[in-house]
Order: C-alpha cells, then sequence, then structure tokens
C-alpha cells in the first residue's frame, strides 16, 4: 500500500530525469500522426474536436463535505501503477527521485499533490511510461488520468476554501505612472525616475511577492507626487512663450555663405586667368545643380542645390527666438529635402532658450517629393521622425525621439500641409546640463536642436519649407489639468467647502473608494493648518493632494477593512465591487477605476454578470487597453531579451528601425487578436501577421508599405505566422551570430507550454571552446557533443528538440536552407518518439497534440497577471474550469478574459 508521503520539490525533481526513463503517448498512432495533406488550419480544428476540456471531469467538484477517494485508489489505480511504473519508481529502483509506492493517495489533505499533479502531466503529455520496457494500455491510462483529474479538482477546490490568498502589493512602476496620467489628464512619463522592478519566477513585474516598499521606493514616491501635481496645478501667472519662424532660407544660411565662398576662393585664385576663372566657376556653378544623396537645400528659383551641414561649435547654425508670432509665408523659395530609405535627417539649431517644462508645439510645412518619375507605383508616401537632442562636446551630446508614432507626409509639393507634434519638455531626459553655465558661441556648447528624419523604408523624399517652434504652449489658463482638480462650483468661495469637494473627489479616484468621513477629515485638519503658510488656497490644497498621493490608499493594491459579512462562508472571501473595480483596472488599463467604474461600484451595480461584461467590453475597445497588451506580452514573453539585444553586434545587424518592429510586433499581433476575439491558438499558427514596411522586407512579404503596423494575409505559409516564428523571439533567443536551440526550446517551454524546465544539475561540465576540435564544430554539433555527457543528457534530451526545430531560422530570424553551404536539418525526435519536421512539424504537433496545454498556459499567464500573484495548487481547479469554458466557446482571447474575470479566482481575495 502507498504510504508515507515522498517530500520534495516536486516539478523540478520529477521532471528532471523522468524525460530519459519515460516515453509513450496518450492518443492513438493515428491520432498522433495527422495526415500530412491537412492544412494547419484543417489540424487546428481536428486537434480541438478532442480536447478533454470538453468532456466533464469524473468527480462532481462542488460538495459540502469532500473527501479523497481513497477506495478507487487502492482497488483500481495501486494495480495499474504496480504493473505499469513500480518498476521504475518503486523500492528496487527509485528513477528521478520519486518513489511512487510512497505518495500520499489523499489530495486533499496530502503534501505530495504537486507529485501527482506533475504525474497526470506525463500521463497527457505521453512522456510515461517508457514504451521500449513497459506498457500501459489506453484504457488503464485513461482510467489512472480520470481519477487523478478528479481528484486534483477536488482537492483543488477544497484548499482553496481552506486556504488565504495575498495579493497585497504596492503598485508597479508602469501603473503607479498610468495611475497619475489617468487622475491628472496628462500625458507626461511621471514614474521614469522609480526603480525599475523585478520580475518573480513567472516573468511577471506586479506580482505579490516582488513589490515590497523600499526606503528608496518611499522616498521617490513623495517626490513624485509633489512633482507630479507641480506639473498639473499652477500657481503663478501665465508664462510667456518663446517662438521661433524658421526659413529654410535662414536655416541654410551657413551652408550657402560656404558654397559661395568656394566659388569666391575660386574667382580669386584664377583672376589672372579670366578664361580658365570663368570655365571653371561655371563649372563649380553647375556642379550646384545635380542633385546630392544627402539631405540639402534647395533654390527653388535657381535650381541651385547645396548640401545640409552642421556643426556643434559657435552656435553658427542657432536660430535667434522672438518674443511674438509671426504670420508663416504662405510660400518659399528655399526648401530642404530629405531623400528617403537611409534616415536622413534635418537639423534646427534653437540655442539655449528652450523652457524646461511645459509642452512645445513644433509645426513644419512639409510635402511629400517625388524626385524622378512621378507615375511610378514604387514610390509611397514617407514618413517624418521628429528628435531632439544637444551635444556640448566630442564627449557629451544625446539624441532622443520625441515623436511617438511616425508621420506619414501624403501632401503635394503644390499643396503643402502644416504636420504638428506636442513635445512635452519634462520628460526629455536628459537635457543640455550647460544650459544657463555657458555662452552662445563658447564651449562647452549650451545649445539644443529639434531634428526631423525621415523614418521611411520608402525612396520617396520629404520637401520642408518652414518649421514653427513655440514654448511653452498653453491653448487655455489655467490648463485642463489644473482645472480638472479645482472645478466649478458654487461653493468656490467657501474654502473650507470647497477643499473639501475638492478631497472628496480626489480621493475617490485616487484610493479607488469613497473616502471615510474621517479619513476627509483628516485631510481637511491638514489643510486648515497649512493655510496660513501658503498664499493661495490652490498652493494649500496641492499639499494636501500630495499626502492623498503618498499615502498606502494610493500607493497599495489594499483590501478595504470595514467589509459586511455575507450570508455564505463561501461569499467572505469576495472582492467588494471598489476592489472588483480596481482588480479590473490595473488588468486591463494598468491604471485606476475610471468614473463609470467607480459609479458602478458604489450603487453595487458592477458585480452583475451583465454589467461586468459591458465594462469588459468598454474597457478593451478604450485606447488604454493597449497599455495591457503592452504589459502582458512584454512580461510573458519575456520581451526584455529582446530590448537588451544589440543590433550593432548581430550578424547580420540590426538597424534600430528594424529592431523597434521587431519589439512592437508580438504586441501589435497580441491588440489585434484581443480586439478580433481570435483564437489563441492563432499564437502556434496564424495566417495573417501584423507587420510594417522594415518588418515586411526582412520576411520577404511584398506589397507592404509604411511604417505603420497593419493585418496581412500570409496565405498559410507556415513559416511565418504566430509568434514562434516572430523576427524578434527568435532573434532574442539566439546568440546574435547564429541560432540558438537551447534558448529557443527552453524559451518555448517557459513561455508558450507554461512548462519551465529544471536547472542544469551541478555536475554539468562546460562546453570547452580552447578545444579546437570544439571549436571547429557548428553549434549544433557542440551540443550533440554536449549532449553525449551523462549529468547532461536528461535535461537536454527534452530542450534540444523544441530549439532544434527552429533551425531554419538564422540568428535575427529570417529564413534559411543552408548553413555554411549544407542543408538545414531542422528534424528532431522528441522524448515521447515524436518527430518534429521543422518548425510546420512543430506547428503541427501543437495543434495535433497540445492544444490543451497551451490554452490552459495562456489561462495561467494571463490570471497570474491579472490577479498580481503567483499561483498555487489550490487555483488549479479554477484554472482548469476557466480552460474549460474557453474551449467550449471556440478558445477567443477576449472571451478568455471574460471567463477569467467572470470566475471565483479572479473575484475572490
Amino acid at each position: 500500500m502507498f504510504a508515507h508521503p515522498f517530500r520534495a520539490n516536486a516539478r523540478a525533481l520529477f521532471a528532471l530525469l523522468c524525460w530519459a526513463c519515460f516515453s509513450g503517448i496518450c492518443l492513438t498512432a493515428e491520432e498522433r500522426a495527422p495526415a500530412p495533406s491537412r492544412s494547419l488550419e484543417e489540424i487546428k480544428q481536428h486537434g480541438a474536436s478532442h480536447s478533454k476540456y470538453l468532456e466533464p471531469t469524473t468527480r462532481p467538484t462542488e460538495t459540502l463535505a469532500p473527501q479523497a477517494d481513497l477506495q478507487t485508489f487502492r482497488d483500481v489505480i495501486v494495480p495499474i501503477l504496480e504493473e505499469s511504473c513500480i518498476d521504475c519508481h518503486g523500492p528496487g529502483n527509485v528513477e528521478g527521485n520519486i518513489q511512487i509506492d510512497t505518495l500520499d493517495p489523499n489530495l486533499l489533505e496530502g503534501a505530495d499533490v504537486d507529485w501527482w499533479v506533475e504525474v497526470l502531466a506525463v500521463l497527457n503529455n505521453g512522456e510515461m511510461p517508457p514504451p521500449d520496457e513497459l506498457e500501459m494500455d489506453d484504457e488503464d491510462r485513461r482510467t489512472v488520468v480520470e481519477w487523478l483529474s478528479g481528484e486534483i479538482q477536488v482537492a483543488s477546490t477544497f484548499r482553496r476554501a481552506t486556504s488565504g490568498h495575498s495579493s497585497f502589493r504596492r503598485l508597479t512602476r508602469y501603473e503607479t505612472n498610468h495611475a497619475l496620467q489617468d487622475l491628472l489628464g496628462l500625458p507626461y512619463e511621471f514614474a521614469k525616475d522609480l526603480p525599475p522592478e523585478a520580475h518573480s519566477d513567472d516573468g511577471f513585474q506586479n506580482s505579490s511577492e516582488m513589490l515590497h516598499m523600499s526606503v528608496k521606493h518611499l522616498e521617490t514616491y513623495r517626490q513624485l507626487a509633489r512633482q507630479a501635481l507641480d506639473r498639473a496645478i499652477v500657481l503663478d501667472k501665465q508664462p510667456a512663450p518663446i517662438h521661433w519662424s524658421i526659413s529654410m532660407k535662414q536655416n541654410s544660411q551657413v551652408d550657402r555663405h560656404q558654397q559661395q565662398s568656394k566659388l569666391d576662393q575660386l574667382a580669386e585664385k584664377l583672376k589672372d586667368d579670366p578664361e580658365k576663372q570663368k570655365q571653371e566657376v561655371d563649372a563649380l556653378r553647375e556642379s550646384f545643380q545635380e542633385i546630392p544623396r544627402d539631405t540639402h537645400y534647395r533654390n527653388l528659383t535657381t535650381g541651385q542645390k547645396v548640401s545640409a551641414s552642421w556643426a556643434y561649435n559657435g552656435a553658427r547654425y542657432a536660430m535667434d527666438s522672438e518674443d511674438a508670432p509671426r504670420v508663416m509665408p504662405p510660400t518659399s523659395d528655399h526648401v530642404a529635402v530629405l531623400p528617403g530609405g537611409r534616415n536622413q535627417k534635418l537639423i534646427v539649431e534653437l540655442g539655449d532658450q528652450v523652457p524646461n517644462q511645459g509642452v512645445m508645439r513644433v509645426r513644419v510645412r512639409a510635402s511629400w517629393l517625388r524626385e524622378h518619375d512621378t507615375s511610378n507605383d514604387e514610390l509611397h508616401p514617407p514618413s517624418l521622425q521628429l528628435d531632439f537632442g544637444w551635444r556640448a562636446s566630442n564627449e557629451g551630446r544625446a539624441d532622443m525621439r520625441v515623436s511617438l508614432a511616425d508621420q506619414p507626409i501624403t501632401a503635394s509639393p503644390d499643396e503643402p500641409q502644416i504636420y504638428e507634434w506636442d513635445v512635452p519638455l519634462g520628460d526629455i531626459y536628459p537635457r543640455n546640463s550647460v544650459r544657463g553655465a555657458s555662452k552662445m558661441g563658447a564651449m562647452p556648447s549650451p545649445s539644443e536642436y529639434i531634428r526631423f528624419v525621415n523614418s521611411s523604408v520608402s525612396k520617396a523624399a520629404i520637401q520642408i519649407d518652414h518649421v514653427e517652434v513655440v514654448a511653452p504652449v498653453n491653448d487655455q489658463w489655467p490648463p485642463a489639468s489644473h482645472q480638472r482638480i479645482f472645478f466649478a462650483s458654487e461653493h468656490r468661495d467657501d474654502e473650507l467647502q470647497y477643499a473639501s469637494e475638492i478631497l472628496t473627489s480626489f480621493m475617490r479616484q485616487a484610493w479607488r473608494r469613497p473616502p471615510s468621513d474621517a479619513e476627509l477629515q483628516r485631510k481637511l485638519k491638514l489643510f486648515t493648518a497649512i493655510r496660513g503658510q501658503c498664499e493661495s488656497m490652490e498652493e494649500a490644497t496641492s499639499e494636501v493632494l500630495a499626502s492623498v498621493l503618498s499615502s498606502p490608499n494610493f500607493l497599495y493594491v489594499v483590501r478595504e477593512t470595514e467589509t459586511e459579512p455575507s450570508e455564505s462562508d463561501s461569499d467572505l472571501d469576495r472582492l467588494t465591487p471598489h476592489e472588483l473595480a480596481t482588480r479590473l483596472a490595473l488588468f486591463l488599463w494598468c491604471s485606476v477605476p475610471d468614473d463609470e467604474l467607480l459609479e458602478l461600484a458604489d450603487n453595487g451595480r458592477l458585480t452583475s454578470a451583465d454589467e461586468l461584461n459591458n465594462q469588459i467590453d468598454r474597457m478593451l475597445t478604450d485606447p488604454k487597453a493597449e497599455r495591457f497588451s503592452q504589459q502582458f506580452v512584454h512580461q510573458w514573453l519575456d520581451l526584455q531579451l529582446l530590448d537588451f539585444l544589440n543590433g550593432a553586434e548581430t550578424k547580420p545587424r540590426l538597424s534600430p528601425s528594424l529592431k523597434e518592429a521587431m519589439q512592437r510586433e508580438p504586441i501589435a499581433f497580441f491588440h489585434e487578436m484581443l480586439q478580433q476575439d481570435e483564437s489563441v491558438l492563432h499564437f502556434i499558427h496564424a495566417d495573417f501577421a501584423m507587420v510594417n514596411e522594415r518588418l515586411a522586407q526582412h520576411y520577404g512579404i511584398p506589397h507592404v508599405h509604411g511604417n505603420h503596423f497593419r493585418r496581412v494575409s500570409l496565405q498559410s505559409d507556415p513559416r511565418r505566422g504566430g509568434l514562434l516564428t516572430q523576427a524578434g523571439l527568435l532573434a532574442m533567443n539566439s546568440d546574435g551570430t547564429n541560432s540558438h536551440p537551447l534558448k529557443r526550446g527552453v524559451w518555448l517551454l517557459e513561455s508558450i507550454l507554461n512548462d519551465p524546465p529544471p536547472p542544469p544539475p551541478p555536475a554539468v561540465p562546460e562546453i570547452d571552446l580552447a578545444d579546437p576540435e570544439i571549436a571547429k564544430m557548428t553549434l549544433i554539433e557542440r551540443m550533440e557533443d554536449h549532449r553525449n555527457h551523462p549529468a547532461c543528457m536528461s535535461c537536454h534530451s527534452k530542450i534540444d528538440p523544441w530549439g532544434i526545430a527552429f533551425e531554419n531560422y538564422d540568428a535575427v530570424g529570417r529564413w534559411r536552407n543552408s548553413i555554411n553551404g549544407k542543408p538545414v536539418d531542422a528534424t528532431a525526435t522528441l522524448f515521447n518518439q515524436q518527430e518534429l519536421s521543422g518548425v510546420e512539424g512543430l506547428k503541427r504537433y501543437l495543434l495535433e497534440d497540445r492544444q490543451d496545454q497551451f490554452v490552459r498556459a495562456m489561462v495561467h499567464k494571463l490570471a497570474t497577471f491579472a490577479l498580481g500573484r503567483p499561483l498555487t495548487f489550490a487555483d488549479h481547479s479554477s484554472v482548469d474550469q476557466i480552460t474549460a469554458e474557453v474551449r467550449q466557446q471556440d478558445d477567443g482571447l477576449a472571451t478568455m478574459i471574460r471567463q477569467l474575470v467572470a470566475s471565483d479566482l479572479f473575484q475572490s481575495k
């Protein structure tokens, strides 16, 4: 009889060695090997049809007094295990440090639930038992799987009801930033000075086990609150704006003067030979009619052209500012031309007068210049970016993009248009530190500039004739952020009453619930105490609001303490309506609830299933949902690996714009699926991609033009589509110069299948690159040699085949058919004898045999992010229930979110 539970860290040790000794499959050979003629979309449908989640569990999971089903275990399960498992995992042979006959079968109260979850996983995934040693027929396998599934469901539900969970944590840096943006109605980057967040073992930054408050955090949060309110509330008179109105004739004066100097010098040199003088001066002047390859200025009247140059020393290129605006002239005979396809730039230097704070508005009159053949269908509108920068010396300089998105330039030269950017100056970092300390023209230079960049892949040029800059811009005074806090009220003349209204509203929004009378009175007492020390009511109120934003009620995701008991014990752990609103907003907006969510929470309507679904739909269609896509995808897929990738050191080299497109692709793909409620199985393979022109060129996809991302049909090409074959994800899991099957295999297991391999054992030998024989080997050959070591074999047998399936992709995710003149061999055999024939074979296998594992992994990842805490065994049954509901409703991504939010898991503390 099984007794005396074996205690250990279940996942790591059990998974480590059972790969080497367990094999076999759950499905029949016919089910496992889909007909080659089936398309990936057909396999997707076929794989879904035999999902285990389409069938009910064998044991009911709701019972008033759950009991472990030990009788079935003794009578039915033990004989099967003794026949198929004990030889490898019994008293005489303890493979993988697990002895099955010592595991406690009481999953409700025993200590070995993690081991039993692993046993279920390897049975479902076909990893146990090994077909060449022991057999387990399909009926026995089904019997064990059904008993384990039922017991795990009941045990998980029971443990959840009898154990507590904690999502108590502080807000993350990005949540703090978005909360302040939404509270104050400003788009600024408020939290950039906060320390970066650590990642939990699950890969998430919002995990309660990581988000503690340090002294450094506390000090920074206090400064942050004060600085944020200083940017939202104005206590002084409206600052006078500074204006620049710059024609390209002005901006080109230095370069035109240098060109004229060349003519004058040549004429002076040849003054004694008039005939030769005329000949060479005319030839030089004629050369000025040729079109330079780089950014240049043109005189539209004479056709004369001169290359644009810029140097930081001497402030020769700086444009003077003015106190009053000037009307932009309707036309201009001088233009700047930025050729396309090579990131050509034009600098407009503004001197040392650009303010530290406020909004800088940049307006440029520009058009799309088709240089040669205007009927050329291959030309497409170019795009313009805006940078801000400075160069104080040879050692000190900075260039920062300040435009959030590339601006397509579609106007024709006959009808140029005004294009405009509003730039928060307080968000630009670093600024030139010698402004005010060094004079214009002296060294180091205190000057700063804006820079226009033709960022398009298209060869079409951009023509600019005039630039206007004004800072700070205030379209209304006081600004909207000030009026948002100090709103109109009939009690405005009664300072205490007015302060009470302001504080009540602001505290409710910042603390995500109405303040109690005692809390409000404490803040009013503070207001009264400091009012006499302040010049205005607004200044005193601002000080009190800073204390609101420094309070744990804002900084922490807190539980309400005054909760009325429910009639049912099962409801005692339910979130209150305001806690539910907070969790929902942090999940889908990475921010605080808006007025609509708070009002629904105030009147108790948010807990209605219909209203909750309505709010999910509203929130997912709001632009703020892009924050969710950004943060979840970045953390789920561990995109910081791509952020840290040095494109200058990869082979081939990644341009900054291509790397940026790679970083954006998985987020754009996820957001498109979210908006369309596409099946999460599209993450494995989809017949479309989200690309821009640079990425499309990298993939060899034709007819994609422009820097914006859009949905492009792939016509079922298995080499692309889904997440697995996206270039950025492949590049971040390479070594920079070649593919890296081990990295790619580990990433697939961790991020996609939620089945991370264990850490390598201590005795693993390193690859000795000093050995000339090893140095001559390819990466694959080195891995094969490394695998031959006994200490390495068990791990690599599980990891390597997954990564080898990606061998058709080079270090930057391009498709290849050969390596060093040899055909690529991307075929590998998994631990269960399943052959993967390249990435198409990998996709076929995942879609045919691993759908349930992947969909459940997605639910697990989303739930971990949504709850802000690690999931435990007590959450197992909830994750299974959500997965079943999602599978039964066609696996939509938005559907998954709705089912998660509707679950007890999400709505409980």
